[in-house]
């Protein structure tokens, strides 16, 4: 029941965001489109719907999966280097490569990624002090030195103003042409909820995977895989979208328990919502300009990852 409420919710949220920017487009005229109405849905606004949603669910499972593996409800991309990795392959990508076009893009920045993730995951194994709040600011020191490193190689070849542009998310540019390669997160999704049953059993820990006859390490590097996928293609279509892995899996966990076969749905869906209104209140509060969703996302974000993060310091 809960789960037809978030699609309806889903649907709804979703057909009004098409209605909302700077032409104006009553719901009422739908029926009667002109042309150039036609034409900014086709390419203009359709296209970003379809994007927050593919980066909302994409995102947000990313999180899940990493929570799982890394035994730690407050590790995600975004405080794990994840995001900052993938920033740094792009930028890679544009001294290396100055005339290549988006594959480069996207093989570096997923190959840094990963590595990246693979080093965070190395490093907080050998953390003796387990806690729930230290991992994940061991992530965001990591993330913070391949940033400073990134920032040092933008200065050098003077791309700070290209770095700058994927600080913070920002759907504003999304068109038709320039936004398909989020669709690569699709069969991603797909595989992540296939591979659901198989990432729980690796959130009970090495020694109870391997006792059920999992390979633990196949799986870990498998999810690490799925989330540097992601991560990839939303930092390269709309830039980088902070604490959405981080709170909507918090906020299903809360709500539906830990199995991830169970929540991964509602955790695809809770956050294509939450990314959604978001996007509508970035739009909305100072039009006809828009606030870049990255910092509607940190701001509301922020607030509650605070809640969360006093509300299990004091289960600890």
């Amino acid at each position: 029941m809960i789960r037809i409420i978030l699609v309806l919710i889903l649907i709804i949220v979703s057909f009004i965001s098409l209605f909302i920017g700077v032409k104006d487009i009553s719901i009422l005229d739908l029926h009667r489109l002109d042309n150039d109405e036609l034409l900014v849905m086709v390419v203009s606004r359709l296209p970003r719907m379809i994007s927050v949603l593919i980066a909302g669910i994409g995102m947000s499972i990313s999180g899940l999966i990493v929570q799982q593996i890394s035994l730690n409800k407050f590790v995600s991309p975004t405080t794990m280097g994840t995001l900052d990795a993938c920033k740094m392959g792009i930028l890679f990508s544009m001294i290396l490569f100055p005339s290549g076009g988006m594959m480069y893009k996207m093989v570096l920045s997923f190959t840094i990624a990963l590595l990246a993730s693979v080093i965070f995951l190395k490093i907080s194994s050998k953390i003796k002090m387990r806690s729930i709040i230290f991992v994940p600011l061991v992530g965001i020191v990591f993330g913070n030195i391949l940033n400073a490193i990134s920032t040092f190689f933008a200065y050098k070849y003077n791309l700070v103003q290209n770095m700058e542009g994927w600080l913070i998310g920002d759907f504003s540019s999304i068109i038709q042409g320039n936004y398909e390669v989020l669709y690569l997160g699709i069969p991603v999704v797909i595989l992540s909820y296939l591979y659901a049953n198989k990432f729980t059993i690796v959130g009970l820990g090495e020694e109870t995977a391997t006792s059920l006859g999992l390979d633990h390490k196949k799986i870990t590097y498998l999810g690490l895989t799925f989330v540097a996928i992601t991560s990839t293609v939303v930092v390269l279509t709309a830039g980088v979208i902070p604490f959405l892995g981080l709170i909507i899996p918090n906020i299903v966990s809360l709500m539906f328990g830990d199995n991830l076969k169970k929540t991964i749905s509602y955790t695809a869906l809770i956050g294509a919502i939450f990314l959604l209104i978001c996007d509508i209140i970035s739009r909305m509060l100072i039009a006809p300009y828009e606030i870049p969703i990255g910092l509607t996302v940190s701001i509301i974000g922020g607030v509650i990852f605070l809640v969360l993060i006093l509300k299990r310091a004091k289960n600890v």
